[in-house]
């Protein structure tokens, strides 16, 4: 959910995690590659995310009901993003993404090689695009969203010029970064900096 603060008022950010059993109830029967992965932007009209959040708060507050019943009415987001075309990724199908993106993570501003990263899993080329075709991705795309993502974190988390976050996070020029950032997000890094001044 997309969560930016706005200029002149006070921020404050909230997250969930929801467990992979209530995540795989929900969205393991999408097939692999159905919708988008890592960040997706939902707007706050007229989806409302704060009243799903506050319905959520609410039920895990109460401690008058089962564990099973919180359970149950903690599927309710998750069938409401579902509906909204966002896709969450079942616990099958992080596995190979999860440990790609935390290898990049290690080194964003790396000239990472598919051999080379297959190399580091103990795989041959063939092995390891066959090892990420099972979440119906690719190196590629891992690498690509992988810098954006953290990116966008340092934007929001930190003080760094944006030319030095998009070099940072391995992109040769700012530009072709910031083309990046808005394609991916629909707003523009310099946006999300005027947003949190």
């Amino acid at each position: 959910m997309e969560n930016r603060p706005l200029i002149d008022a006070a921020y404050r950010a909230q997250g969930l995690s929801f467990s992979h059993e209530l995540v795989d109830a929900v969205f393991a029967g999408l097939a692999i590659g159905a919708g988008p992965f890592g960040v997706q932007m939902l707007r706050e009209e007229p989806h409302r995310p704060a009243a799903v959040l506050q319905l959520v708060r609410e039920t895990l507050d109460r401690t008058d009901l089962p564990e099973a019943v919180k359970s149950h009415r903690l599927i309710e987001p998750l069938i409401w993003l579902r509906s909204l075309g966002i896709r969450l990724s079942i616990r099958s199908e992080q596995e190979p993404m999860s440990r790609v993106r935390r290898l990049i993570a290690t080194d964003l501003e790396r000239d990472w090689r598919v051999a080379q990263v297959a190399e580091s899993f103990a795989m041959s080329e063939a092995t390891f695009r066959r090892w990420l075709a099972r979440s119906d991705s690719s190196f590629g795309r891992i690498l690509h969203h992988t810098r954006l993502e953290a990116a966008l974190a340092r934007l929001q988390g930190t003080a760094l010029p944006i030319s030095t976050i998009a070099l940072d996070c391995g992109f040769k020029t700012p530009s072709h970064f910031s083309a990046a950032f808005r394609r991916r997000f629909g707003i523009s890094p310099r946006q999300i900096r005027i947003a949190a001044d």
